[in-house]
């Protein structure tokens, strides 16, 4: 059944994906422009690696409200983890720690949620229902994430389709990992509560440049509005990833929009050919149901090996186990992801459960390559009372560690008879991805009982409808109907100056191509060297527009005048340059011309040259740069 295979990244076309079923959705994550946290006055958005004082967490899990355990709950609590939160006192206070009741809900993040819900067509909900959810990795310190509803059923266009929109909920930023080695997990706190959304597409994606695309739309939509924050770690995006036979992982915290292709393609991949190889151990007889291994304690047998990690780890007082896995011979080589294999899945869950994380992490049979003698493997296989048909997969570690890692490795291979785990992975640098946690069920999902139900009337619905944008791309539609070049047209539909340039163009019947540079690439020049731009507001912009179609000053000026609005912190028509006369013009032409007529030139033909030089910087912003080349040119005699 699972014959296809896979091509390099390259040469996958839609039919090859059509082929293994991809299917694929986005969870993206935006962290939303406030002053304050979500649910709590604290600062949002002020970022730093000092810290005042330093806390120690446990993790625990709970049963849900149907007396159940979250199966990643689990998880998290077999790694034994200690977990430090660094706190500095001007970002965190009591409530992020669980001491303190929260507030009630930010209502200005609440508005930016509403906000996007109607840029994406979606059914606002009549009330806000917050929940927990339980996370047991310790990015939060309380142990679950607040987080609520906020809309339904949206959808976005894409090509020649739409691209549902299941659901979009607000809740509070995680901490930020400073490191995680061994049983030591460090945390900072200080993005810890701030207000972001996140909006779930359904898996209508069928490529995996069609979910980079589909973010890139999710992600120009939500900073039109310009009430968003951008930079670093601002948005976040996880992608769902399922094959024909498969199921549905989450690869967690895809830094970069651009790496999702090779990302999801790779997981597409890991999927089918872990079907294959199921396939492959059924043809072998095993089964779920046959499945058989054992695992022995082979210290003794290595005391004296040369392979430096285990040589090392004995004379640590550490042990060394043995998982004999019947049938699997040459199994743990089979690839999964590019230049990856079966080996890595099995090495990923010792590292991230048993806590064994210094690498090597564990060896096997398949490949004794640079690690152990063939004498040593006969030596251990005869030991263990394994056939050749065997995978001997052996690991290392403190006592604790090596029993949670051999039997980590007895369970994943099990897990290889029946499929595809339901995991959340981690993205990896290389365009693969790496195992992180079991997925998250609903079991980790209850009320909030410090909350009440938050009521949404029709009054604030209204207000907030008022002030949305328009869809970027009905203004790209727009924008090139009217000719503007394809970057300024990307970067003005989702700009907050677009109402300037409506107004600047349909009231004042200025060039478009003008004022779209104006507010796009100028706009952009000036902040770039380090020039506050908060001064260049509507009003502001808007007045000058209005100057420049009365002709009280250039359009060469522009630049200049708008430069000029930032530095001031405001912008007066009282400080525009006078416009020149043709006179004044003349008389000034006359006397550089004999200025430049005294000079002892080495070269005459540059003459011309200097003369517009000089004439420019005595008339500069009081006459277009045109009509001075323009006057030179008839003017001058040589």
């Amino acid at each position: 059944m699972y014959d296809f295979q896979f091509k390099p990244f390259n040469e996958m076309t839609a039919e090859d994906y059509a082929a293994v079923g991809f299917m694929s959705g986005l969870e993206v994550h935006q962290q939303l422009f406030t002053e304050k946290k979500l649910f709590c006055r604290c600062p949002a958005g002020i970022y730093t690696h000092d810290y005042q004082a330093e806390i120690l967490r446990h993790m625990r899990p709970t049963l849900s409200e149907l007396g159940e355990y979250d199966g990643t709950a689990l998880m998290e609590f077999k790694t034994k983890k200690d977990i430090i939160y660094r706190i500095h006192y001007d970002t965190v206070c009591t409530y992020e720690m669980d001491d303190t009741p929260p507030f009630e809900m930010n209502d200005d993040a609440l508005d930016i949620a509403f906000e996007v819900a109607m840029l994406i067509d979606a059914n606002i909900v009549d009330e806000v229902h917050i929940a927990r959810k339980q996370y047991l990795d310790g990015s939060i310190p309380t142990g679950f994430q607040r987080t609520a509803i906020t809309c339904v059923n949206g959808k976005i266009p894409y090509k020649d389709r739409e691209i549902g929109i299941i659901q979009m909920s607000i809740e509070e930023d995680s901490c930020r990992e400073e490191s995680d080695i061994g049983h030591r997990r460090v945390y900072l706190t200080d993005r810890l509560g701030m207000p972001l959304i996140e909006t779930v597409t359904a898996p209508d994606m069928k490529t995996p440049q069609e979910v980079a695309d589909v973010n890139q739309i999710i992600r120009r939509l939500v900073r039109s509005t310009g009430h968003v924050r951008t930079g670093v770690g601002a948005g976040r995006e996880d992608v769902n990833v399922s094959v024909t036979g498969g199921t549905r992982i989450e690869i967690k915290g895809v830094p970069s929009i651009k790496r999702i292709p090779v990302l999801t393609y790779n997981e597409a991949m890991r999927q089918w050919n872990l079907l294959r190889l199921r396939e492959e151990l059924h043809k072998r007889g095993v089964t779920p149901e046959t499945f058989d291994y054992k695992i022995i304690d082979i210290t003794s047998i290595l005391r004296r090996t040369y392979y430096k990690p285990i040589h090392d780890a004995i004379g640590e007082g550490k042990i060394v186990k043995c998982v004999a896995l019947k049938k699997f011979k040459g199994l743990l080589n089979w690839q999964t992801q590019t230049d990856t294999y079966f080996s890595k899945e099995i090495s990923d869950r010792v590292r991230v459960i048993a806590c064994l994380s210094d690498f090597p992490n564990m060896i096997h049979s398949d490949s004794y390559e640079n690690t152990l003698s063939t004498a040593e493997g006969t030596k251990i296989r005869k030991f263990v009372g394994s056939w050749e048909e065997d995978t001997l997969v052996i690991v290392w570690g403190s006592e604790q560690d090596c029993d949670t890692a051999a039997k980590e490795i007895a369970i994943r291979a099990k897990e290889a008879t029946i499929g595809i785990p339901s995991e959340t992975r981690q993205a990896l640098h290389d365009g693969t991805n790496g195992f992180e946690r079991i997925l998250p069920g609903p079991e980790r999902m209850y009320p909030d009982t410090d909350l009440p139900p938050k009521r949404i009337f029709g009054e604030r619905i209204e207000r907030i409808r008022k002030n949305v944008p328009i869809q970027f791309w009905i203004l790209e539609n727009r924008y090139k109907e009217l000719g503007l070049r394809p970057d300024v047209v990307s970067n003005l539909s989702t700009s907050k100056f677009n109402k300037v340039f409506d107004y600047a163009v349909d009231e004042l019947k200025l060039e478009p191509m003008l004022v779209s540079i104006a507010l796009t690439q100028f706009i952009k020049r000036i902040k770039r060297e380090g020039i506050d731009i908060s001064a260049l507001d509507e009003t502001n912009l808007n007045s000058i527009f209005k100057a420049l179609s009365e002709n009280r000053f250039t359009k060469d000026s522009l630049l200049y005048i708008i430069k000029n609005a930032a530095l001031s912190n405001s912008f007066s028509v009282d400080y525009l340059p006078t416009l020149i006369s043709a006179d004044e013009f003349a008389s000034q032409y006359n006397l550089v011309l004999t200025e430049i007529n005294s000079l002892e030139l080495y070269n005459d033909t540059n003459k011309k040259t200097l003369l517009l030089d000089y004439l420019m910087k005595k008339v500069k912003g009081r006459i277009a740069v045109q009509d001075v080349i323009s006057f030179v040119n008839e003017n001058f005699k040589g």
